[in-house]
């Protein structure tokens, strides 16, 4: 479950329309371990699936950069061509009703989504890679700011994905162009075998300030470690990563033992 703070409510409404005043409702939470699946069993079947469509920014929810338990996210000028693949979570009870960033209300039986950096609202779809399946939602929340997860379905969404049971799943989030809706390709599943997970523990222009860190964490005893190579945006990052991982909870671990010696990891990442 996603992490949501009293601090970001507020930021938001800050940067969106210059007011200090909170806004009721919105999903603060402290402690995620009191959001709950509703009772009883929901189908999803009858739920319609959104239709994309181009719509106007959101006047809430839409500052340029905003900052949460001490990260500095910065919101995407536009969804186009936005692929990513990580870990999904998902909201539920605690937050049905109340307003999103976008002062929405929060429906947990309809398709939706929270993304960090996505413009809202956005259009996405979400395919499980255990599974295959696939599903197109509506972004129109902020969140998820657990340091390991990419995006928060609506527990419907989550549901239908077939992750709700378990709490988390391995996604790809590819963005859609609302002029053409059917371009994103849907990857099959990895049944075979497992998906290969790693942890980022740092990512940088410079080759000896990666390695300084790969000895950090070897001298620290972790384990699994390499340094490689990867082109982002026509420039060359020099990546410290620890893996492949085997679960979600190994990767998640990692994460805690890293913060526990002052590193911050970027991300886990799914190939």
């Amino acid at each position: 479950m996603c992490l949501r703070v009293a601090a970001l409510i507020l930021v938001f409404l800050l940067a969106a329309c210059g007011s200090g005043r909170v806004r009721d409702g919105g999903p603060a939470a402290l402690d995620p371990d009191q959001d709950r699946a509703p009772p009883g069993r929901v189908d999803v079947s009858q739920i319609p699936e959104p239709v994309p469509r181009a719509e106007p920014r959101s006047r809430y929810g839409n500052p340029e950069s905003y900052t949460v338990l001490g990260r500095t996210y910065r919101v995407l000028g536009s969804a186009a061509g936005y692929s990513e693949r990580g870990i999904a979570s998902w909201y539920g009870t605690k937050f049905h009703g109340r307003l999103t960033s976008s002062r929405e209300p929060y429906d947990m039986y309809a398709f939706t989504a929270a993304h960090k950096s996505l413009p809202l609202p956005s259009f996405v779809r979400v395919t499980n890679l255990d599974n295959g399946m696939s599903l197109v939602l509506r972004v129109n929340d902020r969140g998820p700011f657990h340091p390991n997860r990419i995006i928060d379905l609506s527990y419907a969404a989550a549901i239908r994905l077939g992750i709700a049971a378990r709490g988390t799943g391995l996604v790809e989030v590819s963005a859609i162009d609302p002029g053409h809706p059917d371009a994103v390709a849907i990857p099959r599943p990895q049944s075979d075998s497992a998906i290969p997970l790693y942890v980022q523990a740092g990512s940088f222009a410079s080759r000896d300030n990666a390695q300084r860190l790969r000895d950090r964490l070897d001298e620290a005893g972790f384990d699994d470690l390499f340094l490689d190579r990867v082109l982002m945006r026509g420039e060359l990052f020099h990546r410290v990563r620890i893996g492949p991982l085997d679960s979600i909870e190994r990767a998640d671990a990692l994460i805690e033992q890293l913060a526990a010696i002052g590193i911050r990891a970027v991300s886990t990442q799914v190939e």
